[in-house]
């Protein structure tokens, strides 16, 4: 069984009391059905006659009592349906509530380069989208129970007419059965397409959103918004086909309605017409009944293709490692060089050298060869994640901010931390005094990507994310990049200040000689792993100014 199946699996097993109580309501709500509407049929009929026996036979038929029934049926029914809603949506929500977090944690935990080649649109697709279909998946796993009692009430009524009304309704259902399983198999490919083009044009419409201000800059919106109605066009016809092959099913089911009526009609007519209408009513109420099972067999190929969407972003095997702690404060050894607890060493080389990779493959981000680098003597490649984004405070050189507050983007740094902490962190990158001056203070919304702060202070505010982070060294890839000469001194000059308050050591990649300067030891990154050298600070200056670095 794969990652997500097990996952399915075990919500199941989990929610068996929900799956019990709806099923024990749509049962309910199927036997009122059918008796309801077979009821119904002879009550009509039986008065007819009676009505036309004449006047002593009308008086003397008894219309109070199927009266009582019918509207006591009704009203069964009804309460069932609320009840199988209730135990359903619960069900299918508590579900919800741990799938979505396990597929956000498998994306977390899985393989780095299969999260980094989701783009933004497709996770949101899968998410959202494809979780959405196995949630409806979740509402109906109540439709066998009630099919199986609608069945077993039309037999009942069915059979007052003879054995061949009932064995006539057992076919009819088992025709139609049959041949919807053969026609899901056959229509598969309209389900599987409608998930795949949602999620692409997600993808594409993300990708034009985040690039707006370009696409208006250089006059392409309709080059890019041509690509989206390309894509919308191509998920319109696959909703079109889906329809068209629900539209079959849906004709199937009138047909067998329709078939079954008028053979238990035909069948029970010896038996009288008040009988003869309570078992068609009750064959076609019963026929009906299996309505939510039509419907799941006609999602069923949506549902496979969400399924093993959804799979992709659960793993079979989560990355592993030796289990250790972060104890302390541990030394670091990257690619032969080795760094005690308190460093400040600064990465340099050309653009395209690895320096990005190089620190984002100690966070996991990236696949690492096992011998690139070492925390306390232990092989990072060998290390769980949580272990080694713990033993970092990171700000990356393309730093996101989610949609909310200041506080919620500070408090991906430490969930725990409180004001005051937060506050710190602010001044030490010199922002306190903007989000002091902000009517919200700390609860100031920044929109999506931080769109209402500017891009020195969206890079300073992820910069105070890292600091807030309670970890022994601090990962910093450009941290300046961006900002005016004045505001760099004065970041460097905390930064620096903080790193001799808080004993951190740091990993720091920039061009930028202000911050350059705060390092005491450097690590050159050459394209080769084997190229990489550790110089004394004077002597890497010497050789940057005579051109031998």
């Amino acid at each position: 069984m794969t990652a997500f199946g097990t996952l399915i699996a075990e919500e199941r097993r989990r929610q068996r009391r929900g799956l019990w109580r709806a099923g024990g309501y749509a049962a309910v709500v199927a036997i009122a059905s059918v008796v309801l509407l077979g009821l119904s049929g002879w009550f009509i009929t039986a008065a007819a006659v009676a009505g036309l026996a004449g006047t002593i036979a009308a008086e003397g038929f008894n219309y109070m009592l199927p009266s009582a029934g019918i509207r006591l049926l009704a009203i069964l029914r009804t309460a069932g349906r609320y009840g199988e809603r209730l135990a359903s949506h619960e069900m299918a929500f508590g579900a919800l509530a741990r799938i979505r977090p396990a597929l956000f944690l498998g994306l977390a935990k899985g393989p780095s380069d299969r999260a980094l080649a989701l783009t933004q649109g497709e996770a949101t697709a899968r998410i959202v989208q494809d979780v959405n279909v196995v949630e409806a998946q979740f509402v109906r796993l109540s439709a066998v129970p009630g099919m199986i009692a609608a069945l077993a009430s039309g037999l009942v009524l069915c059979a007052l007419g003879g054995w061949r009304p009932a064995v006539a309704l057992v076919l009819c259902l088992a025709g139609l059965l049959a041949f919807v399983t053969l026609l899901a198999r056959r229509i598969e490919a309209p389900g599987r397409e409608v998930q795949r083009a949602t999620g692409t044009l997600k993808e594409a419409f993300a990708g034009v959103a985040d690039a707006a201000a370009e696409l208006r800059c250089y006059g392409v919106e309709a080059q890019a918004m041509a690509a989206v109605d390309a894509n919308s066009r191509r998920l319109a016809e696959a909703q079109r086909a889906q329809a068209c092959a629900a539209g079959w099913f849906e004709f199937t089911q009138a047909v067998a309605l329709g078939v079954a009526g008028l053979a238990t009609l035909l069948l029970a007519a010896p038996s009288g017409a008040p009988i003869a209408a309570l078992c068609a009513l009750a064959a076609v109420m019963t026929i009906d009944g299996a309505g939510p099972v039509l419907r799941s067999l006609a999602q069923r190929s949506a549902v496979r293709e969400a399924t093993a969407r959804l799979d992709d972003l659960l793993p079979d095997a989560v990355e592993q490692g030796d289990a250790i702690a972060c104890i302390g404060d541990p030394s670091l050894d990257l690619r032969g060089t080795h760094l005690v607890a308190g460093t400040r060493a600064a990465l340099v080389g050309a653009s395209g050298t690895g320096k990005t990779t190089l620190v984002e493959s100690l966070l996991g981000l990236r696949s690492v060869e096992p011998g690139t680098a070492f925390i306390d003597g232990r092989d990072v490649a060998r290390i769980p994640l949580t272990t080694r984004r713990a033993t970092f405070g990171w700000a990356p050189q393309d730093a996101a901010l989610l949609a909310g507050t200041i506080r919620d983007t500070l408090a991906l740094g430490d969930p725990l931390a409180d004001d005051a902490a937060m506050w710190v962190v602010l001044d030490d990158v010199a922002l306190a005094d903007v989000v002091g001056a902000l009517p919200d203070g700390l609860d100031s919304w920044i929109g999506e990507h931080g769109v209402r702060l500017s891009g020195g202070e969206r890079r300073r505010l992820a910069l105070a994310r890292a600091y807030l982070a309670p970890a022994p060294w601090l990962l910093l890839d450009e941290p300046t990049e961006g900002l005016d000469a004045a505001t760099e001194r004065r970041v460097a000059e905390r930064l620096s200040a903080r790193l001799a308050r808080t004993g951190q050591g740091l990993v720091m990649v920039s061009h930028r000689p202000a911050m350059f300067a705060l390092c005491d030891r450097q690590l050159a990154i050459a394209p080769e792993p084997a190229a990489t050298v550790a110089l004394p600070i004077d002597a890497a200056r010497r050789a940057r100014r005579y051109g031998r670095e």
